[in-house]
């Protein structure tokens, strides 16, 4: 059981503060409610683009990351599709140095042209390092393209295309800044050896005099439901042929989310997988095979993602995947086998708990998906899956209209 407090201060920011005295650290998170999803189509990246520009120095304090070390700290950064999240780890001595720097740039960020080239730059420089120039690394523009006609899912964080971000101008950042980075788009967790008191007074002296912006109302266009099989042939200069495969899930907060996550267990996570088992060790066709989903906030997709052995088809491959999803859907799974799938998930969540990172960023996502308490109860939805549930839910998830497939065929 995770025992926390819960504030909102008068300027709409949201507080969340955990006490864990077993420790000396403390972390601060800032999670704003603004991913890639919330871009213009025609200028998308922004928020990733964001993750480097508010390491750049805000108006009082030229370079974030050397106070934050001259306190013992560290920091980072992440961006998805749904939100940005930003933390930082310290002694809880400490505490008030990350108040101040995280206040600082939520009210003042420091923009400049000198800083948004040297920013851009090292954006322009991960898109084509990770997703031109890599082998496989436009796999998933295309697969979200393919997947998505309608929902912004339909980009990567990094951007839809490299010339948004070459593109940025000053002004296009500050005015993403200032509709997305302030108190009432934003969630506060601090977690560690600290007193909620304390941290409430201090949050109130920091963030409290931030005026609050304009609460972000996100209407994003709903994905219609798949009619039809897609399919896409890539070729490309790659060492193997892959086959992905994807169909259309459920949001984060519906009941079968909790099924779908459990079916790709069972399906391909790990070595004691079916997929794995039987395409890889047994038949021999696939040097590797997962199954997993994107974990996004709304309804997002399963992934089959499997690198063929050299020298097999792609015909003969799929086959043998379909054969085992239809075999997967006409015998269904036995509860031993439900069980070790539900264990190995709670353990998961369990040890990602031990970690006050983890853990305060955990807190900020669930409270923005609408109940922070969320983190003592979700492990309640995966047990309460059923074998039946997972019949009935991999039938609606594997129809073949609801299906994506690319074939990612080498040169070689």
């Amino acid at each position: 059981m995770i025992n926390f407090e819960r504030f909102v201060l008068s300027n709409g920011l949201r507080l969340l503060v955990h006490t864990d005295k077993s420790t000396p650290m403390a972390v601060v998170n800032v999670l704003y409610d603004v991913g890639a999803k919330d871009e213009n189509p025609d200028k998308t990246g922004f928020a990733h683009l964001f993750e480097h520009l508010m390491f750049g120095g805000s108006k009082n304090i030229p370079v974030y990351d050397e106070p934050l070390q001259l306190a013992g700290g560290e920091n980072n950064a992440f961006t998805t599709n749904d939100f940005t999240n930003y933390y930082c780890q310290l002694p809880a001595e400490n505490l008030e140095t990350a108040f101040w720097l995280e206040s600082d740039r939520m009210l003042s960020l420091a923009f400049s042209k000198k800083r948004l080239d040297v920013q851009r730059k090292v954006v322009c420089e991960e898109f084509k390092e990770n997703y031109i120039n890599k082998p496989y690394g436009d796999v998933w523009h295309k697969l979200r393209e393919l997947a998505y006609s309608t929902h912004p899912y339909r980009w990567m964080t990094i951007g839809k295309e490299l010339k948004h971000v070459e593109e940025a101008t000053l002004e296009d950042v500050k005015i993403f800044f200032h509709k997305f980075y302030n108190p009432l788009n934003a969630i506060l967790v601090v977690a560690g050896n600290v007193e909620a008191g304390q941290v409430k007074l201090l949050a109130e002296k920091w963030f409290g005099p931030i005026p609050s912006g304009e609460k972000y109302m996100r209407q994003l266009p709903e994905e219609p439901p798949q009619l039809a099989p897609r399919t896409l042939e890539v070729k490309a200069d790659v060492p193997l042929d892959a086959l992905y495969k994807c169909w259309h899930i459920y949001p984060r907060l519906d009941d079968r989310y909790y099924v779908a996550d459990l079916i790709t267990d069972v399906l391909g996570s790990g070595a004691s997988s079916r997929f794995f088992n039987v395409l890889v060790k047994e038949k021999k066709l696939f040097s590797n095979i997962e199954c997993y989903h994107l974990g996004s906030t709304d309804a997002g997709i399963l992934v089959i993602d499997g690198k063929l052995v050299k020298g097999v088809s792609m015909k003969l491959a799929e086959e043998a995947v379909e054969e085992e999803i239809q075999k997967f859907m006409k015998q269904g799974v036995e509860m031993k086998e439900l069980e070790k799938v539900k264990n190995k998930t709670e353990s998961a969540m369990v040890f990602e708990d031990m970690s006050l990172t983890s853990k305060a960023s955990s807190m900020a996502i669930y409270e923005l998906l609408g109940d922070a308490s969320l983190i003592n109860t979700e492990l309640e939805k995966y047990k309460a899956v059923t074998p039946d549930a997972i019949a009935r839910v991999s039938k609606e998830i594997f129809n073949k209209n609801n299906c994506c497939t690319l074939y990612y065929l080498s040169n070689n």
